[in-house]
């Protein structure tokens, strides 16, 4: 029995099949909430106390840790962090064009 391999793009959403505008904003996302509850756990926050320091309600933070990417956009996201003092930079990077 042989396992066919593929090298990954770098974007799991890209690489399961989103469109490529659409993989990159949830991959965007995904690093965000996910840097979101990493914070949370950090500080052994309880979802209410999470709720009430990032300025949403409690059900919003069980949204964000079950992973409902579609119910967070890119600018709530980076709101919730800045009330958890994180600064959000942006850095792109150019695709290599294949002449």
């Amino acid at each position: 029995m042989s396992m066919r391999v593929e090298r990954s793009s770098g974007n799991v959403f890209l690489d399961i099949g989103f469109p490529k505008e659409e993989a990159a904003h949830l991959l965007i996302r995904s690093d965000l909430m996910s840097q979101i509850e990493q914070l949370i756990k950090e500080r052994k926050l309880t979802q209410k106390k999470a709720a009430k320091l990032l300025g949403v309600t409690q059900p919003r933070i069980s949204d964000l840790k079950r992973g409902k990417i579609d119910l967070f956009s890119i600018d709530a996201l980076v709101e919730m962090l800045a009330r958890l003092d994180v600064t959000v930079t942006v850095k792109t990077k150019r695709a290599k064009r294949v002449a």
